[in-house]
């Protein structure tokens, strides 16, 4: 028997649940139906969200041959032997190119991308991918270039709930029973806006109530059955820096509770927790800086502390300096001074060293004036005497300015004391 979330697959695009955006009134591929010419394109999102789905629809609506290969599977052979079927195919229809589908596109190699290249050109193939990763990353340009990229979503509870009760009502199984929908709210967290996962796990549940005519379906059933949720995570995948990125950015924006959550995304994940430190100890550095400077130390603590711990007691000193870390001021000053001085550096090359800052080791080099002139800081009173350390090129240039914080006015009204100009 096939499985429910199978049985329930649409074949026609009123039935087809989600993704407004992409095949509602007026919406672009629905346009691209009722004209009847289809260009090629790539389907993006995450599991269960009907990318096959739609492919199966889009095609059986333009009535031409429909061809599928998955990528975990053909090699470049199999590509070509494809698409000289199409072209045969071609021959003998008048409604269109045939359609290629290739799920999960993103494993193809480079090779065999390359090798549907010329039959995208010359429109012996209309190709449909499928992709649960960023086709910028995972597509070759020249291909990318020739396709349009629509980028479908997770279902909302709608949508899920939709489903749920179609399938009760519409599917050759569960409708020779009584099922009652009494909560769902477990249901939804278990699927996590993945159409398959969610009939899935309403199979599952269903045969584990024997075959009584009726079943009352509660979170406390759903929860009972399935035990845990093992959390989407990809730690190859664009997920890994989409949530390392909401983490980071929560921190910059001083929301202590935003971090903990995607940190706690992450730990669920199964994210490696020195790759979690590591961006902790740049964080301190980038964002915090000089406005506390304090961070930073906290942050190599943690990152130490973690990999004395390991798994799980090393999530409390990641906690803790991530609420440190967001909770402090912010100040971007150093980072922004080094990269103003890269840029100069890059723009400028190698500008000599003036001679009264150059080593000075051999009787020669003195002879040179090396170091003639140098004046000792700790010789002067204040441990500072006013001298040029720029090269003679860039004078004057200034890379760090401090910012609005209390730690880096301490810091401007110094220099201010010292050099005697504004900062």
């Amino acid at each position: 028997m096939q499985p429910l979330a199978e049985r329930m697959r649409p074949r026609q695009l009123d039935d087809y649940v989600g993704q407004k955006h992409l095949v509602g009134e007026g919406s672009v591929l629905r346009r691209m139906i009722d004209s009847g010419r289809l260009s090629s394109f790539i389907l993006w999102g995450p599991p269960g969200t009907g990318k096959t789905t739609l492919a199966q629809i889009v095609a059986s609506h333009l009535d031409v041959p429909f061809h599928t290969l998955s990528a975990v599977t053909a090699g470049v052979k199999d590509v070509r032997d494809v698409i000289e079927l199409a072209r045969n195919n071609r021959m003998f229809n008048t409604n269109g190119s045939p359609v290629l589908f290739i799920d999960e596109i993103h494993r193809f190699n480079k090779a065999q991308q390359d090798s549907l290249l010329g039959a995208v050109e010359r429109g012996d193939i209309t190709l449909i991918g499928a992709t649960t990763e960023n086709p910028s990353f995972e597509v070759i340009r020249p291909l990318l270039s020739r396709m349009q990229v629509y980028v479908l979503n997770s279902l909302d509870k709608e949508d899920l709930q939709q489903l749920l009760e179609r399938a009760i009502a519409n599917d050759v199984y569960l409708k020779r029973r009584k099922i009652e929908l009494k909560e769902t709210t477990s249901l939804m967290r278990f699927s996590g806006g993945d159409a398959r996962k969610l009939l899935n796990i309403l199979e599952l549940v269903v045969e584990s109530e024997g075959d009584g005519d009726s079943v009352i379906i509660t979170d406390e059933m759903v929860n009972l059955r399935l035990q845990q949720n093992p959390l989407a995570y990809d730690k190859d995948g664009e997920m890994h820096y989409d949530i390392i990125s909401a983490f980071i950015k929560s921190i910059r924006g001083s929301d202590p509770d935003g971090a903990l959550y995607w940190l706690a995304r992450m730990i669920e994940g199964g994210e490696d927790p020195a790759f979690i430190a590591r961006r902790l100890v740049i964080s301190a550095s980038e964002d915090i800086g000089l406005a506390n400077p304090n961070a930073l130390l906290l942050a190599n603590a943690a990152f130490d502390a973690v990999m004395k711990l390991g798994w799980p007691e090393g999530r409390i000193p990641l906690a803790e300096a991530t609420v440190y870390l967001a909770t402090s001021p912010k100040s971007n000053s150093a980072y922004m001074g080094i990269n103003s001085a890269l840029e100069l550096v890059r723009s400028t090359g190698n500008l000599p060293v003036p001679l009264h800052l150059r080593n000075a080791p051999t009787k020669l080099m003195k002879d040179l004036g090396y170091s003639e002139g140098y004046k000792y800081a700790h010789s002067y009173e204040g441990n500072f005497v006013e001298q040029q350390f720029l090269p003679d090129g860039i004078v004057g240039t200034r890379f760090w300015s401090p910012q609005k914080n209390a730690s880096e006015d301490k810091l401007r009204e110094r220099m201010e004391l010292i050099w005697k100009r504004k900062y």
